[in-house]
Order: structure tokens, then sequence, then C-alpha cells
């Protein structure tokens, strides 16, 4: 099985998820690689907020779960939990917009995993958001 197919049999069972993570269902594997994932969405309403652009909670989760993908698509494959993670919030994106979600794991120590998570309108490149996740592994 190829770094790929892996990194989509995750996001597959992520996605069908009947619990939280089950409001990613329109999120994409564009590619993959050992240690970095790229995913696309288009912000449908459900994604949105009060005025009409992706909800930043939604960007958290984005981070979160495609980087998670990203530490499952390496040789070590382990998911880990979380111990710190920050966005930085640049610009919104609009209903309709479509957004890259790039993941990629900087680090894999002992017992710390290092990622960043940049999100990107498809169209323009602009940086919207910028996410970085530390998660505990398991040895």
């Amino acid at each position: 099985m190829t770094m790929g197919d892996k990194a989509l049999k995750i996001l597959q069972v992520l996605l069908k998820s009947r619990g939280f993570d089950g409001v990613l269902q329109k999120v994409t594997l564009l590619s993959a690689s050992p240690g970095k994932v790229v995913c696309e969405m288009k912000v449908e309403e459900e994604h949105t907020n009060l005025l009409g652009t992706l909800h930043g909670g939604l960007t958290a989760t984005l981070v979160d779960v495609i980087s998670t993908v990203a530490f499952l698509n390496t040789e070590r494959g382990a998911p880990g939990v979380s111990v710190d993670m920050n966005i930085t919030y640049l610009s919104s994106a609009k209903l309709g917009e479509e957004i890259l979600i790039a993941a990629h794991v900087l680090k894999q120590g002992k017992t710390l995993g290092f990622a960043t998570v940049d999100l990107t309108n498809k169209i323009t490149g602009k940086l919207l958001a910028q996410g970085r996740h530390t998660k505990h592994l398991a040895p």
C-alpha cells in the first residue's frame, strides 16, 4: 500500500465517522507522501459562521484532523494525542470558495511530534490560516 493509499483510507474512516469528525465529509484528498497530506474543500453553508465565511472552529478542526492524517501517513504511523494547537487566522474564506489544506509533519521525536497546516484559497493562493499542532506520540 502506498502512502497515498494509506492516507486516503485513514481520511475515509475519519470522514465516515458518526461523531464530530463527520463535519468534514466534504474534504477530498489531493495528494499524500510520507508526512505530507494535501486536501481540498469547497466552503458550503454548513461550514460558515453568521458572516458567511469559514467558521473558525471548523478551521481548527481542519488543522487538527488533517495534521493527524499526516502523522498517520508516516512510517511510524502514530496518531498521538494533542498537546498544543495554535491557529493564526489571516483572511476569510467565503461561501463557495475552494480551499486547500496542506499538512506537513516537521518532526517526530521520542514522545512529541510537530506539524504545520496551511489553509489557502485554491484559486488565488492567498494564505487564510496557518496552524501548528504538537502531539504526544506513544512509543
